[in-house]
């Protein structure tokens, strides 16, 4: 019978950071039931490392010590080394992750984490040099650790140390994760109130604490670096704009989104974000790129553009949307994951400049000179002797110094750019991560979705529709209904989690209000009872991460705060609020209000950690914008009416709810079929169209207007006409001593963390700038 942990399992992996390991002399594993069968087989500890192939500090240590024959020996002798993609497994991701933010204060990747062969962590940290090197922090060598472990778990004495610390561990984690109020204890720091709901001024709460935690001077949050994008924070600040008209919070939020935009997280020449900033100034960026940040950003920057007019925040909208149309999108329509941050083994060598490789790259003297201040290159650079571009300088100030108008220097930075896009092309390329995510490419079907509407360019909804077919056709078992999560080169693989659910509905939802394709709306239901069924527990009153029929793990985790990506139970709560409208007998309403009650307490002592969640909250107490359109039907689709097409276009509509229909309740037979539904809903009866032409009826909360063939017309039946939609560790106060157990022979705390590629929740909220 063949051992498998006898050699290298990674090379029967499809996923691009495993095979990166797949040549290591470390024995790695998968994290399967070979892998833990083994390990409880033959007495061993665990060693897991999670990363993702993007990971900068991940690819550094490999280099240090998973190449290293010296480390390879010790974790064969002595572990079972089990290597998983974060971005295939986020539900180990989490649990793993939220020990090592409970115990050190904050987390990251590469995680390394030590583990019984039952799976409980008993030693956590992020990126560990191979020996110990004061340049790199206070951090213990990797090899040392684990031959202080391999020794120690052979001492009946030490052992038994290790394993009370992980059953203290694994207790802090089901309190954490698993637990609520509503079917125990709760995580520590809640209080059960007879699960009393949330204020309904949650909005200005999460609007108050955005503020406080505001870098007014450079934008983003926090007092200094790594600056992370939030989205959902910066979503929030816009929708407390419209609400309450607060200048403050718009001010913070352009700000926040104009240095973004004018700094070096953002392509100046392909387009498209970086993952972070590393310093306050966002000038240097951790280079790597992810779908979900270049899907989720561009939603916030049309938001901004409705509410303000303002053509360069629609600009940065289309220049990511192309971004990933060239970059990330896959011949029939899903789209990639990442792009690596470096290339030729240097970070961030594939977006650098200098002078002279401007000056190679555009013919004319006097358009290199300008695009050289425009960017800020200098001969001293500003990362590593070359330079990230920046806008450095104005086109007022350009066009006085260069002693021309202004139409001129754009004109001449429009052939700059271009030149410096194809000397780019030439360069060694980053490498690029192509397993497709269902739960990511729902993020970006739903911002591709808004995009075509208000950006008035079809081109976008395609690549939406497109993606969603892709999606439906490898992704979705639609005789079992279910969903699994990962797709590469034809090797489909993982089940589904609460993200790849919820995210993935809320796009064809979206779509579906772009488009009018009833089938769109049927799949956004079809998921979302799928998410009841499977994902929600009524005694503990919640949405889990992971469906009831998936692998057991140590703890059963939620996904409660907004992380790099945002909450999948906000996210999912939501969607049944908005989605209850067409099936008010499926009992989404319900469900959605029990998540929320259960959580209260959370929302209202975090809501800046918990934005998605807050921002359903206050969809449930106001209530949406529905948007009824009765119009022409073909073929199981109503388009949107031209005439109705730019004031959504140009209307800011936090929450909204855009639902075309066929004219006549009568045509609404063969739709009715489609959602499974049974009945007309009350959203569509006796909405007809009236007087042969396109009619809209539009709600806010429980108030409505009359029927009518204007939008701007039933928009100014409210005054303002309308509200739109809108990262940290799930970490509560749980006091875990690392004193508590003694392990031997090993220095430092345990955290590991210096510089690791780290998420959006380390060194936020109130640990970075928010009292």
């Amino acid at each position: 019978m063949d051992d498998p942990l006898s050699r290298n399992r990674l090379d029967e992996e499809e996923s691009p950071y495993l095979r990166q390991h797949a040549d290591n002399p470390v024995h790695w594993q998968p994290w399967d039931e070979a892998a833990l069968t083994a390990a409880r087989a033959t007495d061993r500890p665990i060693f897991l490392s999670i990363g993702y192939s993007a990971c900068h500090w991940c690819h550094v240590m490999a280099e240090e010590s998973f190449e290293d024959e010296e480390v390879a020996r010790v974790l064969n002798d002595s572990f079972v080394p089990i290597k998983v993609d974060r971005e295939e497994r986020p539900d180990l991701d989490r649990v793993y992750q939220t020990i090592c933010q409970l115990v050190t204060g904050g987390g990251g990747w590469p995680l390394s984490v030590w583990l019984t062969p039952e799976g409980k962590p008993f030693y956590v940290g992020t990126y560990f040099p191979k020996t110990e090197n004061p340049q790199r922090g206070n951090v213990p060598g990797f090899l040392d650790i684990c031959r202080s472990f391999a020794d120690s778990w052979e001492s009946a004495a030490n052992r038994e140390e290790m394993e009370n610390r992980a059953d203290q561990w694994t207790d802090a984690l089901r309190d954490n994760l698993e637990t609520t109020p509503a079917g125990g204890s709760g995580p520590a720091g809640d209080v059960d109130d007879d699960r009393e709901g949330v204020d309904d001024d949650v909005l200005a709460d999460v609007a108050k604490s955005a503020l406080r935690a505001t870098d007014r001077e450079h934008g983003g949050f926090g007092s200094g670096g790594p600056k992370f994008p939030q989205p959902g924070r910066i979503e929030a600040l816009l929708r407390s704009h419209l609400r309450s008209g607060s200048d403050e919070a718009l001010s913070a939020a352009t700000t926040t989104l104009d240095a973004m935009a004018a700094g070096g997280v953002y392509d100046h020449v392909g387009g498209g974000f970086h993952r972070y900033a590393t310093d306050r100034e966002w000038t240097v960026p951790h280079f790597e790129k992810m779908l979900y940040d270049n899907a989720e950003l561009p939603r916030v920057y049309l938001a901004a553009y409705q509410l303000t007019g303002k053509e360069a925040y629609a600009t940065v909208a289309r220049e990511t949307f192309d971004f990933l149309d060239r970059e990330f999108r896959h011949d029939e329509g899903g789209f990639y994951s990442t792009l690596d941050a470096r290339s030729e083994g240097e970070e961030g060598k594939y977006y650098v400049w200098t002078p002279d490789s401007v000056e190679a790259a555009v013919d004319d003297e006097r358009t290199a000179e300008i695009a050289t201040e425009r960017f800020g290159v200098t001969e001293a650079g500003n990362f590593e002797g070359e330079t990230v571009l920046t806008v450095s300088a104005s086109i007022p100030d350009l066009a006085d110094a260069y002693d021309c108008d202004e139409g001129e220097i754009v004109d001449r930075l429009d052939d700059a750019r271009r030149a410096l896009f194809e000397a780019r092309e030439e360069r060694v390329r980053p490498a690029r991560d192509e397993k497709i995510l269902a739960s990511w490419n729902g993020l970006a079907i739903s911002s591709l979705a808004r995009g075509g509407l208000v950006l008035g360019d079809d081109a976008y909804t395609e690549l939406a529709a497109d993606a969603l077919g892709f999606v439906r056709e490898h992704l979705w078992d639609s005789e079992e209904e279910r969903l699994a999560r990962r797709y590469k080169d034809g090797d489909v693989k993982g089940t589904g989690y609460l993200d790849d659910y919820a995210f993935l509905a809320r796009g064809a939802f979206d779509l579906y209000g772009t488009t009018g394709d009833v089938d769109h709306l049927a799949f956004a239901l079809d998921l979302a009872r799928v998410v009841v069924e499977e994902f929600y527990d009524a005694d503990a009153g919640t949405l889990y991460m992971t469906p009831a029929e998936g692998e057991s793990l140590v703890t059963r985790p939620q996904e409660l705060q907004d992380q790099s990506t945002p909450s999948s139970t906000g996210v999912a709560t939501s969607l049944l609020l908005g989605l209850d409208a067409f099936a008010p007998d499926e009992g989404f309403d319900e469900v959605a209000g029990a998540v929320l009650d259960t959580h209260a307490n959370r929302i209202r002592g975090g809501p800046l950690e918990h934005v998605s969640l807050a921002l359903a909250a206050d969809r449930r107490s106001r209530g949406g914008t529905e948007v009824v359109i009765a119009a022409g039907a073909s073929e199981g689709s109503v388009p949107l009416p031209e005439r109705f097409r730019e004031s959504l276009a140009t209307t800011y509509l936090p929450d909204s709810l855009v639902s075309p229909r066929p004219p006549t309740d009568d045509e609404l037979t063969d739709w009715i079929d489609r959602l499974g539904t049974g009945e007309i809903p009350a959203i569509w009866r006796g909405r007809e169209m009236r007087d042969g032409e396109p009619t809209v009826y539009v709600c806010e909360g429980r108030t409505c207007s009359p029927p009518t063939h204007s939008l701007s017309e039933a928009f100014g039946w409210f005054g303002a006409g309308g509200e739109s939609t809108g990262e940290s560790a799930d970490v509560d106060d749980v006091s875990i001593d690392d004193n508590d157990v003694s392990i031997p022979d090993v220095g430092g705390d345990g955290s590991g963390e210096v510089g690791g590629d780290r998420p959006d929740d380390v060194g936020d909220g109130s640990r970075d700038g928010e009292s």
